[in-house]
């Protein structure tokens, strides 16, 4: 998009020396930044310095701590608007799915619930557009009042596969640099009853209607998705990337030239 970038990581910088948000944000101002691409291991840190006042410039969310990561979701949403609304699910230039929405459909998200800003960010969009959500894990990688959240509970990942109508099954990374106690058994004892192993793979290729299958990354190969269904035909984990890159320079065409600023 033509602008200059300056990367900023709090490993090595002021940050790391005791610096504030706070001056550090006022810094990036005084450079004559004209907006921030925020990600933060603090929840609701792009939201405090887009409220803050420290700096008048458009706050872009790239994911912060447990809480959310709205771009993710949005190139998630574009890719299931690709590929279950007749568009093809690869490419910029290969079709056009604006305005439609994801009615009808239902999406399984199956993992770390509890940990993943990618899952927050997915149920709120998906939701809005339409989608049935389904949540699958251990009960102990569900949030605090998820209950009340706009979706479909299930700890059982078998039975939501052989009940059948998904249109697309989500697989997150467990998270564990993000936990401080043991939240299941062992790696393998997680892999089991909650990864989409060759066999449950298998399972959803036998079935009426395949499910697309996404992850937004990075993968454990072997861990939460075996490798035949990582490099499925049906996998559209790398469209999920290259659509990123269009989505994310859209995100900051819109702020950076007038568009929404927060």
């Amino acid at each position: 998009l033509s602008a200059d970038v300056i990367n900023f990581a709090a490993k090595g910088s002021s940050v790391s020396k005791g610096e504030s948000l706070q001056d550090t944000v006022e810094t990036l101002a005084a450079m004559g930044t004209d907006g921030l691409v925020v990600r933060h291991a603090g929840s609701g840190a792009p939201h405090r310095i887009a409220s803050s006042g420290w700096i008048d410039v458009p706050v872009v969310n790239a994911g912060d701590g447990t809480h959310e990561h709205p771009t993710q979701a949005l190139l998630d949403a574009f890719t299931l608007r690709r590929i279950l609304c007749g568009q093809p699910a690869s490419g910029a230039s290969q079709g056009d799915s604006r305005g439609q929405s994801l009615t009808g459909s239902t999406i399984a998200i199956v993992g770390d619930i509890a940990h993943s800003r990618v899952a927050r960010s997915n149920v709120h969009l998906l939701h809005t557009l339409g989608a049935r959500i389904i949540l699958v894990g251990p009960p102990t990688l569900f949030p605090w009042g998820v209950e009340n959240w706009p979706v479909d509970i299930s700890y059982d990942l078998d039975d939501v596969i052989h009940a059948g109508g998904l249109d697309a099954i989500m697989m997150l990374r467990v998270q564990r640099e993000r936990m401080h106690q043991s939240f299941f058994p062992n790696p393998h004892e997680y892999s089991r009853l909650w990864g989409l192993t060759t066999e449950r793979y298998r399972v959803l290729c036998a079935s009426q209607r395949i499910p697309y299958i996404m992850h937004p990354g990075p993968m454990n190969r072997g861990f939460e998705i075996c490798a035949e269904a990582a490099d499925a035909t049906q996998a559209v984990i790398r469209d999920q990337v290259a659509n990123g890159v269009a989505v994310r320079m859209a995100v900051l065409y819109t702020v950076l030239t007038g568009g929404n600023t927060k």
